[in-house]
């Protein structure tokens, strides 16, 4: 292992090289005599044969930027003893210290302010002091050099968190050096006595105590050391370190006589404890890890494992209720083959009876129906393909919630929720119900819903155009269509836009009559631009709408008049809707926040329902005039019950912009649409609370993050526009287009075809419950359009 790695966990801080000296500084004054210290590393180099060897860890050298002064170690608030840490570096300068005594040098500057440590925590000597100058005098050169060192780390490193680290350690270097000083003085040396060996022995001692006992604060370090000059130990170190504090106070006698010399200190018995060398503590260390990772790999793979195996319990089961599925519907397939043998006999003899001619057309019939089927077969197939992983979603999900159904019958802490938290199908996450619960959830009440969604999904293959609506007006600026409308019957349809016109068509005659230019059979001026129509399904002349001035009119389109005006709202009405169930009820929602409810036989409100936000569309069902449903501006779709208008009856949230459409697929079934760009249908029994946040489906194919572009539903299909100038359609069932149709857009000028980015589909409406639409666009191009 490198020993950077176990240094750093040790809180040693490599930046500090603002608080070294530099390797320039080594030798104080060149024009001073050679002091005791220099002559000892002369000494040492120049004898590195006889007692030193160029690799071994007792060394002095020149700074170098990885290193780290031990005195910031010692006093880095961070650091905790490690016993072998501490005698590692102590054994180092003892023997850097022996070194000198056995050549007869005195080393004096035996603090931790002149050495440094390195990777693995090697120790080198590296300051040299004067031996003619005072105390005073290096430790003024000692404070000169450390703000020069912090300088030159400036210029080293270019960052101005190194600048002048010194105001920013727990214990300030200037002071620390002075007082360093002091410290590491002996008795002997403080009565003016001659410095020997002895003294550099009571050094050592002072650096065993401050490697053992690591203080926190700048205070408790003066009066820790302050006692040690009356060799007065901190409790702490007497209970926790008691072998190292009485080698400590051996070395710290303050009798130089009493104290051990160098050869005894190396022959004590603290300092030849068995110990692990550095070299087994880093295997040691190293193997460790080596395991740990070992460890770490077998939990890995034991995951993967555990996880295939979910996964191959999941597949189990979902194969398990697949082949239960298939033989639920092989069943069923079998019985309708019994039962249809009968009526397929009556065919065939009907066939038979037929006369010659009418025989050969038959037989060619037969041929191109044989060849229309082969065709549709591989078309469906190719559709089915190409939306596979969708359509096997569904299936899952459909099967699930029945599933999921059929075990809320037993009390809920048996069951687990037939869906995992992550949103994705899980078999497995299903306890198992009795077995006859099971039974009937397998089968084929599941069959029928969704095997009528996919014929209907693979039933049309295109949208065809049955007829273009010419208006006479094409070149108005002002053609956007906002709203169209059938009537009761599918007969008549109506359009209402920003050119403050109702205009009512007849679709046959649109349809079967090839003009150039078709003219509406009535047009109803309005003041104002509309932004909504809607017939009266009762009274079949009678049409509402709405503009952009808050007004909500009933018109009578055989005798081309306005009957009713209504001005309750105070900004713009974007939506209304008549109710089928009570055909003198009318719902309107504005930009006002609210919902109004109107009595069309008086012509005023009976009833308002206040909102937050913006008022975008209202809805009846079809089968009551006592619910209603309206989106709005603050993301959600709104359900009441009219007998109760104060709390609505289910808040739907799920939608991130506005909620612009509203329409009802069924009674408990409805649709919304808004600028998300999506479609979400929402089930109302589903609700928890009067909240639901969980959609059946979310439609996605279709642009919408700008206009509104239409929504109407007939039988199961909702169509939709799309800012791309597109019609989309979708099935109920599924969440992916059945369909779709682009309008094309022809420069006037050249005839050619060009993409104009700027229109898009406006407004959507089916005719009745059939399989023909009318889709408008933004510049006023109005298409009759089939599914086939």
């Amino acid at each position: 292992m490198e020993g950077s790695s176990e240094s750093n966990s040790r809180g040693l801080n490599t930046s500090g090289v603002s608080e070294f000296l530099p390797a320039e500084r080594i030798i104080a004054d060149r024009s001073k005599s050679l002091s005791h210290i220099g002559y000892v590393r002369s000494l040492l180099g120049s004898h590195k044969e006889d007692n030193l060897r160029a690799d071994d860890d007792i060394n002095v050298r020149a700074l170098k930027c990885e290193d780290v002064s031990l005195r910031q170690w010692l006093d880095n608030p961070e650091r905790s003893v490690d016993a072998f840490e501490c005698f590692h570096v102590f054994r180092q300068i003892v023997e850097i210290v022996n070194a000198a005594h056995s050549q007869g040098i005195v080393v004096h500057n035996v603090r931790p302010s002149c050495f440094v440590m390195s990777s693995f925590n090697r120790v080198s000597f590296i300051e040299s002091a004067s031996d003619s100058g005072s105390d005073e005098e290096r430790a003024k050169d000692t404070t000169t050099t450390t703000t020069t060192t912090t300088r030159k780390s400036q210029e080293i490193g270019g960052s101005r968190k190194e600048e002048y680290q010194e105001e920013k350690q727990p214990f300030p270097m200037k002071e620390i050096l002075a007082m360093e000083m002091s410290w590491y003085t002996s008795p002997e040396e403080d009565t003016g006595s001659h410095s020997g060996c002895a003294s550099d022995v009571y050094r050592l001692g002072v650096l065993l105590f401050e490697l053992f006992c690591p203080v926190s604060s700048r205070e408790e370090k003066s009066r820790t050391m302050s006692s040690l000059k009356h060799r007065v130990l901190p409790p702490q170190i007497l209970l926790k370190w008691p072998k190292e504090a009485s080698f400590c106070l051996w070395l710290l006698h303050p009798e130089p006589s009493f104290r051990p010399s160098m050869s005894e200190l190396l022959k004590s018995e603290f300092i030849n404890e068995p110990r692990e060398s550095l070299e087994e503590r880093e295997a040691a260390i190293e193997l460790r890890e080596r395991i740990e990772e070992q460890e770490l790999l077998l939990e890995f793979l034991f995951l993967i494992q555990q996880r295939k195996q979910e996964t191959a319990d999941k597949l189990r089961d979902t194969v398990s209720l697949l082949s239960s599925d298939i033989d639920q519907v092989l069943k069923r397939q079998l019985s309708l083959k019994q039962k249809g043998n009968d009526v397929l006999s009556f065919l065939v003899s009907r066939k038979r009876i037929r006369q010659g001619a009418e025989g050969v057309a038959t037989e060619e019939n037969e041929d191109n129906i044989v060849d229309d089927t082969l065709d549709s077969t591989l078309l469906e197939s190719s559709r089915l393909m190409r939306n596979f992983k969708k359509l096997e979603s569904v299936y899952f999900a459909t099967r699930y919630r029945q599933i999921k159904a059929a075990a809320s019958f037993k009390p809920l802490a048996r069951y687990s929720s037939a869906l995992s938290s992550d949103g994705k199908s899980s078999v497995s996450n299903l306890t198992q119900p009795s077995r006859d619960h099971m039974n009937d959830s397998r089968q084929g009440g599941w069959i029928d819903p969704f095997l009528e969604g996919l014929c209907k999904y693979l039933t049309f293959s295109k949208l065809r155009v049955k007829a273009d609506l010419k208006q006479g007006d094409l070149l108005n600026s002002a053609n956007l269509v906002c709203a169209i409308g059938f009537d009761r019957d599918g007969e008549l349809f109506a359009t209402a836009g920003v050119n403050k016109k109702i205009k009512i068509f007849e679709c046959e005659s649109i349809i079967k009559d090839g003009r150039d230019i078709h003219y509406p059979v009535v047009e109803l001026a309005s003041r104002s631009k509309l932004s909504g129509v809607c017939w009266n399904s009762y009274i079949k002349s009678q049409i509402a709408s709405c503009n952009f001035e808050g007004v909500v009119q009933v018109w009578d389109v055989t005798r081309g008049q306005l009957v009713t005006e209504m001005k309750e709202h105070e900004k713009r009405v974007w939506s209304i809707d008549i109710s089928t169930a009570d055909p003198t009820l009318l719902a309107s929602g504005s930009d006002d926040g609210s919902v109004k409810l109107w009595s069309i036989n008086q012509g005023v409100s009976i009833g308002t329902i206040k909102t937050k936000a913006n008022v975008c569309c209202v809805q009846f069902p079809s089968d009551s005039g006592r619910s209603l449903a309206f989106g709005s501006a603050d993301h959600r779709v709104y359900y009441y019950d009219l007998r109760n208008p104060k709390l609505p009856l289910c808040t739907m949230i799920g939608h991130t912009k506005t909620v612009s459409y509203v329409r009802f697929v069924d009674s408990s079934t409805l649709v919304s649409s808004s600028t998300d760009n999506t479609l979400k249908l929402w089930d109302l029994s589903m609700s928890v609370s009067g909240v639901n946040e969980a959609p059946v489906h979310s439609f996605m194919g279709h642009t919408n993050v700008k206009n509104f572009v239409g929504l109407s539903v007939s039988d199961g299909y909702i169509a939709t526009g799309s800012e791309t100038n597109e019609v989309y359609v979708y099935h109920k069932a599924f969440p992916m287009p059945v369909l779709s149709y682009k309008f094309k857009t022809v420069d006037p000028v050249s005839g050619l075809e060009v993409d104009d980015p700027s229109q898009f589909i406006s407004s959507v409406c089916w005719r009745g419950q059939s399989s023909t639409l009318v889709a408008a666009n933004s510049t006023g191009n109005i298409k009759i359009l089939e599914m086939v």
